[in-house]
């Protein structure tokens, strides 16, 4: 019997193309293919783009640049192969480019190249596919697409308009997530609070029961399947007051990412984004006092073209107000493509690194204050990693990869990676927490 074919497999940007390469993994694995570790072994290489900002266009380049140099043979698929012909243009050598959410796309062009093999094990592939994040947590996404169109953004030029996944094939992929022993399903989308809203969130079936395509109903059901549930990338909508009971009941994580961006109404109109500042403190108190263990996650945009350094006042007033636990701050990058590389006003480059180095300045200092009332208290901790040292795990407020980290500096402690442990917490930096076994 001949050998399988071998791919490799390079991704990169966030979540949402993590989750696209996970499926185009899992249907070449049902396929018959092998994946390969290294480009030596591989007979052609898949390059999962990102081309959301200059740098992770540049990053996006020199992969694909690295897969030739060392293949030869490479498809390229993500959001870079949507933005006209610049992959084309700097690697005219590449086999095939594809935009975004692409399987079957991707997997016709690795059949050009490699014949599809025969009488694949389609048994050899787990029920919850191939996944790239460890065997604990993984992400689920529920939509593709934005109908927002924020000026700094080109997500939907790139994705698409929204489309919502039929809540049946939702709730089936967290079910064999959770059945195959992942504790954490981060659930993801461009924007999960519009989950359902091109379908008018109509009503779909899930195990025999009716359930409405929608954030809300959503959440009910993946409360129910006794794992961590964490949702990212959530506009302020009104409807997003209803999940907050849900996360002070403990049937879904008291964690809430929402990119509220700016703070002042000149710059939020600028940017299109929906939102007034003194709605979101109120909310934001509101949510606080039905789930006082709520952590709040948000990212900011410094030096956006108009700000004004009042404009800048105004969002430190509200951050310092808002007490978030988490943020994140990026300055203006001219995305080609975004609207707002034509307003007027761009603000130099040092003047927007400064604010920026303030900003987070003062969220430092938030954060360490936050972090600090932690100190005495036990909190559930999901173990990430077991070394010589001990074990690092992440609290129920932190998200992998973009917030802090729980460590247990004890080499004899007795857990495994995958364990949820009560953890009494001893020690606070501006970012991190340290503690020990309850």
């Amino acid at each position: 019997m001949n050998k399988p074919h071998s791919i490799g497999f390079v991704s990169l940007g966030c979540p949402k193309a993590l989750v696209d390469s996970e499926q185009i993994l899992t249907q070449l694995r049902a396929e018959g293919y092998e994946i390969s570790g290294s480009y030596q072994d591989a007979d052609l290489v898949v390059v999962n783009t990102c081309g959301f900002i200059d740098s992770a266009v540049q990053e996006s380049l020199d992969a694909i640049g690295e897969a030739l140099a060392e293949n030869g043979k490479v498809i390229v698929t993500g959001c870079l192969g949507a933005k006209g012909d610049i992959v084309q243009q700097t690697h005219p050598k590449v086999l095939a480019i594809t935009g975004p959410h692409a399987t079957n796309e991707v997997l016709q062009h690795v059949h050009t190249h490699l014949p599809k093999p025969h009488d694949p094990f389609v048994d050899l592939v787990p029920p919850q596919g191939v996944k790239l994040t460890p065997t604990h947590y993984a992400y689920l996404k529920i939509s593709e697409g934005c109908n927002h169109r924020c000026t700094f953004c080109i997500i939907p030029s790139m994705r698409g308009d929204l489309v919502s996944r039929p809540i049946h094939e939702v709730l089936r992929e967290a079910e064999n997530l959770a059945k195959a022993g992942v504790k954490e399903l981060l659930v993801i989308s461009q924007d999960t609070s519009a989950y359902g809203v091109d379908v008018k969130y109509k009503t779909g079936f899930h195990n025999g029961r009716p359930v409405k395509t929608r954030m809300t109903e959503l959440c009910q059901a993946l409360g129910e399947m006794g794992i961590w549930v964490r949702l990212h990338y959530v506009y302020p909508y009104p409807h997003v007051d209803e999940v907050i009971p849900l996360m002070a009941e403990g049937k879904i994580l008291p964690y809430l990412d929402i990119p509220f961006q700016h703070a002042s109404q000149k710059v939020l109109k600028a940017m299109k984004r929906p939102a007034n500042a003194d709605n979101v403190l109120a909310r934001i108190k509101k949510w606080r006092e039905i789930c006082p263990d709520l952590t709040i996650r948000s990212t900011f945009i410094v030096g956006f073209p108009g700000e004004t350094e009042e404009d800048f006042q105004e969002l430190l007033t509200f951050i310092e107000e808002a007490q978030l636990d988490r943020v994140g701050c990026f300055t203006y990058s001219p995305v080609e493509g975004a609207t707002a590389n034509a307003l007027p006003d761009h603000v130099p480059e040092d003047v927007a690194e400064d604010r920026k180095a303030r900003f987070m300045e003062v969220q430092a200092r938030i954060s360490a204050e936050r972090l600090a009332r932690k100190i005495g208290r036990t909190l559930p901790v999901l173990i990430d990693e077991v070394d010589e040292e001990g074990a690092i795990g992440r609290s129920q407020a932190d998200a992998p990869e973009i917030d802090g980290l729980v460590y247990l500096n004890d080499p004899d402690i007795q857990v495994k990676v995958g364990d949820i442990v009560q953890v009494t917490i001893t020690h606070a930096d501006e970012h991190d927490l340290w503690g020990e076994l309850a």
